[in-house]
């Protein structure tokens, strides 16, 4: 049994692994976000004697391209919400260290203990995240356009007072 714990960054992620006794087998590693990257340390996993599980926090989008990556190469992944790891996290330690080297190993931790009940990743479909990333940019267009709208009506009333007063608001359908 082995635990990868991966703190996922913008174009790299820190990777540890624990055994099953919470023995490093592999020191925490920067591993690019690049598909040669990926290749290695797939194939360093693929080279250890036992189940590997594989854990990160879902944070942003920046998880995506690894969980998909090690999920193509077999492996099991558990994307986890990060408050459930923040919160396992305050009963290991006094000291409140932060850096990607001990997030990885603690994710790791978390992994162990957790290991029966760790939930699996499971890719979206192209469709839903093409659907999704359309609908998050028509939302920040709309916001775009109410703010700049909203910014049109403070400079017209500053500049010519009253002058709103005069047009009515474009009624809603």
């Amino acid at each position: 049994m082995f635990a990868v714990g991966v703190d996922v960054s913008h174009g790299r992620s820190t990777v540890a692994v624990l055994g099953a006794k919470r023995k490093v087998v592999m020191k925490p590693v920067e591993v690019p976000h690049t598909v040669d990257g990926f290749a290695s340390l797939a194939e360093k996993l693929n080279g250890l004697d036992g189940e590997v599980r594989i854990v990160m926090e879902h944070t942003g989008r920046y998880y995506e391209s690894f969980a998909m990556s090690m999920y193509r190469a077999g492996f099991f992944v558990s994307a986890v919400n990060p408050l459930a790891i923040r919160d396992y996290q305050e009963g290991i330690s006094v000291r409140k260290v932060k850096t990607d080297k001990a997030d990885a190993l603690k994710i790791a931790q978390f992994a162990i203990d957790k290991w029966e009940i760790l939930p699996q990743y499971t890719p979206m479909d192209t469709i839903r995240q093409q659907l999704k990333l359309c609908s998050r940019q028509y939302n920040l267009y709309m916001k775009t356009v109410v703010s700049l709208q909203n910014n049109l009506i403070s400079l017209t009333d500053k500049t010519f007072p009253g002058v709103n007063e005069l047009f009515s608001s474009p009624e809603r359908a």
